[in-house]
């Protein structure tokens, strides 16, 4: 097969793969930057395989950086770009299921496409556009299969997450998983725990954010996955719930574990203790605290000003997405109008702050001063108060009052 127009992205770098097939070497685009160009999906980053020795590329290179030497990766620098290349290799031990104990250089290309994961990531291309399939790459990808390079086993025993790309790969290009391939990732997924939950929880939220999360999910549960994700393996009805869900049309990971979270029917603090399980950022977690209420409030029809207050125009568009799948939602435009209308969007829009307490309405500092400018915020959202000083100032001094 051969391309005759390669992808823009594909240019700038067409000039390195020359220079080194002319220094006597072989050099490709590989992996998926190549089965996205097949697919015609978006290219996200270009991988450059070479039967140079890191020493050679250097030689036929005058600026490089040494940006993983240990496993052949040299980074070109052209025209202040960064162009990562490695030498072909073959790799061994895997002790942790995560990393070779021992990698070795080699100058042919089908030995280092046979160490590959999957045969659609096992594709090569010339920089004329020709592709060289050795593993029937190009065939998975008519069929729609996710298929072992090799034997499955001995591949998940080489990268245990191995596996998690699998169903996310089903779910991100809607592909069915080999059966034989599926089968290894069920003989083997207790190796999952080997494998950092970092690394585990990017596959999982790619699986919930790609173009059919169902299917991802299904080959999840069927294959035992799940278990040894932190804290799913007492989730499977959960997880089943969500295979009824439609309307897959997430755009963030805080949606995706909204959703999560939705059929878990988690309160906040378990919520909390969940997402820390995942070693989810803390950004997240208080995004994800946020949306779930206000995805609540809406399937209730009880999206109050201080829900819409508390929420925030971003992420009151991302609850309205979570609460969709689950069969209610309203008009986009009308809720940025019922968010627009708030008469504060945030305590720094509040006519009067905690100094101003202190100096104009004689308010003690401390916790009591705390509550006073939250009961003030509430009565200004609920139309009770103007959002006035001289208004809140009184308000404020008759609490305090009141307090005392």
């Amino acid at each position: 097969m051969k391309i005759e127009k390669l992808p823009a992205v594909f240019e700038p770098a067409r000039p390195i793969l020359q220079r080194i097939e002319q220094a006597g070497y072989e050099a490709y685009f590989v992996g998926g930057c190549v089965r996205d160009t097949i697919l015609g999906d978006p290219i996200h980053d270009i991988d450059i395989a070479t039967s140079a020795y890191p020493a050679e590329i250097k030689q036929i290179f005058n600026r490089t950086v040494d940006t993983g030497i240990e496993h052949g990766t040299v980074m070109i620098l052209d025209h202040g770009v960064g162009y990562e290349t490695t030498t072909f290799r073959t790799e061994s031990g895997y002790q942790d299921f995560r990393r070779p104990d021992s990698v070795t250089f080699v100058r042919s290309l089908a030995e280092d496409l046979r160490r590959r994961d999957f045969t659609i990531n096992a594709l090569a291309l010339k920089e004329n556009g020709e592709v060289i399939d050795l593993f029937d790459g190009l065939g998975d990808l008519k069929r729609h299969l996710i298929k072992a390079v090799g034997e499955p086993a001995e591949r998940f025993h080489e990268d245990a997450l191995r596996m998690m790309r699998a169903v996310r790969f089903a779910s991100k290009l809607d592909f069915q998983i080999d059966e034989k391939t599926r089968q290894g990732i069920q003989e083997n997924a207790p190796l999952l725990e080997k494998i950092a939950i970092e690394r585990i929880r990017v596959e999982f939220e790619k699986l919930l954010l790609g173009q059919n999360p169902t299917a991802g999910l299904k080959d999840l549960l069927v294959t035992d996955l799940y278990r040894y994700c932190p804290r799913l393996a007492d989730q499977k009805m959960a997880l089943e719930q969500l295979l009824d869900l439609k309307q897959w049309h997430l755009k963030t990971e805080a949606e995706a574990w909204a959703v999560l979270m939705q059929v878990m029917r988690f309160d906040h603090p378990q919520r909390n203790a969940f997402l820390k399980a995942w070693k989810t950022s803390n950004d997240l977690i208080s995004d994800v605290q946020k949306i779930v209420p206000a995805v609540q409030a809406i399937l209730n029809d009880q999206l109050t000003p201080k829900l819409l207050f508390d929420t925030g125009d971003r992420l009151l568009l991302s609850a309205n997405r979570v609460a969709a799948m689950f069969g209610h939602s309203l008009e986009e435009l009308d809720l940025r109008d019922r968010y627009q209308a708030l008469p504060i969007k945030s305590t720094k829009e509040l006519a009067v702050n905690g100094g101003q307490l202190i100096k104009l309405a004689h308010v003690k500092p401390g916790p009591k001063m705390g509550q006073i400018l939250h009961q003030l915020q509430q009565q200004v959202l609920d139309r009770s108060l103007p959002n006035d000083q001289n208004a809140l100032l009184a308000a404020a001094a008759q609490l305090a009052k009141e307090e005392d």
